[in-house]
């Protein structure tokens, strides 16, 4: 694994504290990449805890009894467990508020003004604060109130769907997480957006973003060429693609793969694949030909790729630089040695001897040490600590988990 530079005062947001009241993947995700640089964040929860704590036990989740989810988007967070309907919760979210500089939430805006959650009622109490709030549909319109998940707002609804099937094909069905994790991404660059400019001018604000506009934007040349009114290609068809060249072809070891071969490669590829004669075949000769034959010329690379196995191919593409990509699975995603090498995948501290590793954010910055990744808290694990932190005494939290406004910690967290 490639070395990084341990020292802790180089973490960018140190000192940096952040109440992260999200739930799921893309608010907890954006918390996530703070904390890799040194931020202090809290984890808010209910008293049951977050769903996503139990996703790893939820079909067609992979499953399994560590719940490897809740560790990838809370790692390195401090957890607490509040009753927000409480009336006397008010009193915690007032103090996290003047004790944050970044407040995420995700929570839907109807019940988010019910607990005191919004904007307007938080920021009075801290004006440096930066409000960052990631929704489905946006703040505004006729959907704003719909609830978002990445497989409605940001793949359904932005047409990504649409363009990821082949003609004659139904849509598929995108894996939890594929969405709102770039999402969360995107909310990240919106936090230290506005960090940057209350450097500046001393100022808080309200940053979002959302589900749907991280998606419009992932599908950005698609739609692009829709506003511009350009004419699309038919669905991409494997059997008779635009471009022969641009292809998923599979090998006689049954190992599919793109190809991704630019116009002045098709000479190399050619006699990589030993049919140089394609080159001169009057079938192909002009590109209205070409066209008109794309299923014939796809048929004869496809038979050809299917005659030899993954290592020759590999060979062939390589020897003429020809760009291709090997379709995996998770399963052999995790020993490709490039994600070890550029701390992709790193360890994970205190998850226990089955989790010993988990996943980076995608941001590096040279010559800056990531915090080490540790576990994310068990349920309530820091409720008296953090309390503690924010001005409550003992009597005073004592009389909160009384009335049911914090959680006793559970025992997991007390033997931690």
């Amino acid at each position: 694994m490639a070395t990084q530079n341990t020292n802790s005062a180089d973490n960018i947001f140190s000192g940096l504290k952040v109440v992260d009241f999200s739930s799921f993947v893309a608010g907890p995700g954006a918390a996530v990449i703070l904390s890799d640089f040194g931020a202090d964040v809290i984890k808010v929860e209910p008293p049951k805890g977050e769903l996503w704590r139990i996703g790893n036990r939820i079909p067609p989740q992979p499953q399994s009894k560590i719940p490897y989810m809740w560790h990838l988007n809370n790692r390195n967070k401090r957890g607490v467990a509040i009753d927000l309907k409480s009336p006397d919760a008010a009193k915690i979210v007032e103090r996290l508020a003047k004790w944050a500089d970044v407040f995420i939430v995700n929570t839907p805006h109807p019940a988010r003004e019910k607990l005191k959650l919004d904007y307007d009622h938080v920021a009075q109490f801290n004006p440096r604060l930066i409000y960052a709030d990631i929704t489905g549909y946006g703040d505004t319109g006729p959907d704003a109130h719909l609830p978002g998940f990445d497989l409605t707002a940001y793949w359904s609804r932005t047409g990504l769907l649409s363009l990821l099937h082949d003609a004659g094909a139904p849509p598929t069905w995108p894996f939890a997480g594929t969405g709102d994790a770039p999402s969360g991404v995107g909310l990240f660059a919106a936090i230290v957006t506005a960090l940057y400019r209350r450097e500046r001018t001393g100022k808080g604000s309200s940053v979002t973003t959302s589900l749907l506009a991280a998606g419009v934007w992932s599908a950005g040349v698609a739609i692009q060429a829709a506003l511009s009114g350009a004419k699309f290609a038919p669905q991409h068809d494997r059997k008779n693609p635009a471009n022969v060249a641009l292809n998923v072809y599979k090998s006689s070891d049954n190992v599919w793969f793109v190809l991704v071969a630019t116009p002045d490669k098709i000479p190399a590829l050619a006699a990589g694949l030993g049919r140089t004669d394609l080159l001169k075949d009057p079938r192909f000769a002009d590109p209205a030909k070409l066209a008109a034959n794309m299923s014939v010329l796809t048929a004869i690379v496809d038979e050809t790729f299917s005659s030899q196995p993954i290592a020759h191919w590999q060979e062939v593409l390589d020897k003429a630089h020809i760009p291709y990509g090997l379709i995996r699975d998770p399963q052999d995603v995790i020993k490709d040695p490039q994600l070890q090498a550029n701390n992709i995948v790193v360890p994970l501290e205190g998850a226990g001897e089955n989790l010993k590793l988990t996943i980076s954010s995608p941001i590096q910055v040279h010559g800056v040490a990531k915090v080490p990744a540790k576990r994310a808290p068990e349920l309530g694990e820091h409720n008296d600590e953090v309390l503690k932190e924010l001005g409550f005494a003992a009597n005073q939290i004592e009389q909160l988990r009384a009335s049911g406004v914090i959680t006793k910690p559970t025992a997991q967290a007390k033997a931690a």
